[in-house]
């Protein structure tokens, strides 16, 4: 069952490029839609993985939906993090692999280069690098020897990309922040976030953890001008109130936290957030969902997120951008029906596109999520959505 997609950057990675500019272009106008409306969907195969690459998912237990472990390839899947490189092109983040520290030692982590064609309802995988720390950055044992960085190292989950091409990756084994140059190797130790302990940390250090496994740095947003990173954690630490998420401000030319924070409340506390992005100096888009899919799933929505806060609540003000489980399709894009639903367990990419258009991406969770069919896994989806209202985005945001 194992599908390996293979492109050529001179042959089909071309194609897909073109096509890919064509698709996007034509989502520019928002005028005439009076709801959130699908204008895009592709889809990546769950089978998907890394020509010649290490073998993976040794330890991987649990109902592999038909994919024989360990893998013979990395997969590419468990999208985490999106950022537009402005040409068609996008850097899409691999989280930590199987779901747990114990699972992912053979999982390498990495940023692919992808591309949507939308014309064929395909995602091109062009390339990608692997992350590593050669110049020993990290202060702790790795768990391989030649210091390219696993699923057991670190849980990598939001992404922004550089001005110089660098990439600052939020995580949540620490949580941290970490400084990758543009062919993925960290360039300085990893940052921690005061008060904010994850079990994976509290277990190497003796520490108290202060966040639930897995609720680390979900969400990282850069700042129009580029000096300022706003990381959001998934979860709630101890002692704030619940349902409360810090969003903490990072001076990344100091590689340190300014001392100034937000909070982000979720609708319910049994929520969490996907992924958070700016939309200029004061505003955000952030994703927001439940723990269901397919059946189960209700809410998956996207957020505006306001840190002026305007209604003195202590909070960022939240507006409704669209609804992931009632977006209209009048098309029928995907052979789905006039009402498009989103019903993913994890939506975790967020990226605008232009002023009326975003596209969204989930995160499959290979082999494990099963949002479209009970018995089958989840492909990585990626779609476009046209807003009937204009984001009035920063144009240094867009690329």
């Amino acid at each position: 069952m194992r599908t390996v997609l293979r492109n050529a950057l001179a042959g089909t990675g071309v194609l897909a490029l073109t096509l890919s500019l064509t698709a996007t272009a034509s989502h520019a106008d928002g005028r005439g839609v009076s709801k959130p409306t699908l204008t895009g969907w592709a889809s990546l195969p769950a089978g998907t993985f890394v020509p010649g690459s290490e073998p993976s998912g040794a330890k991987v237990t649990g109902d592999t939906h038909g994919f024989a472990t360990p893998f013979a390839d990395q997969p590419v899947q468990g999208f985490s993090g999106i950022a537009d490189n402005g040409d068609g092109t996008f850097d899409v983040l691999s989280d930590n692999g199987y779901g747990t520290q114990a699972t992912s030692a053979d999982f390498l982590l990495r940023i692919h280069r992808l591309a949507p064609a939308f014309a064929s309802n395909q995602v091109d995988v062009l390339g990608g690098i692997n992350l590593t720390d050669p110049n020993g950055k990290v202060p702790w044992k790795l768990t391989r020897d030649d210091r390219v960085l696993t699923g057991a190292d670190f849980d990598v989950e939001s992404i922004q990309k550089m001005a110089d091409g660098s990439y600052w990756i939020g995580e949540e084994f620490g949580p941290y922040l970490l400084h990758f140059d543009r062919a993925g190797r960290l360039l300085s130790a990893p940052v921690a976030l005061d008060g904010a302990v994850s079990p994976e940390t509290a277990t190497r250090t003796g520490a108290t953890a202060t966040l639930a496994s897995s609720k680390g740095f979900e969400g990282l947003a850069q700042s129009p001008d580029g000096k300022r990173l706003y990381a959001l954690l998934e979860g709630t630490v101890t002692g704030d109130p619940a349902g409360t998420l810090r969003f903490s401000e990072f001076d990344p030319r100091k590689g340190e936290y300014t001392g100034k924070k937000y909070i982000y409340k979720l609708d319910d506390a049994a929520h969490a957030i996907g992924d958070a992005i700016a939309v200029d100096g004061n505003r955000f888009l952030v994703i927001e969902r439940d723990g269901g899919q397919g059946a189960t799933a209700k809410v998956k929505k996207i957020y505006l997120a306001d840190k002026r806060d305007r209604d003195k609540d202590g909070a960022l003000d939240k507006t409704l951008v669209v609804d992931l489980m009632n977006v209209a399709n009048p098309q029928g894009l995907g052979g789905f029906g006039k009402t498009f639903t989103f019903p993913f367990q994890t939506i975790e990419d967020v990226v605008i596109l232009d002023n009326h258009t975003i596209g969204v991406l989930n995160d499959n969770n290979f082999p494990f999520s099963t949002g479209r069919s009970a018995t089958e896994a989840d492909n990585n989806e990626w779609i476009t959505v046209k807003l009937p209202k204009s984001l009035d985005v920063d144009r240094r945001l867009l690329r």
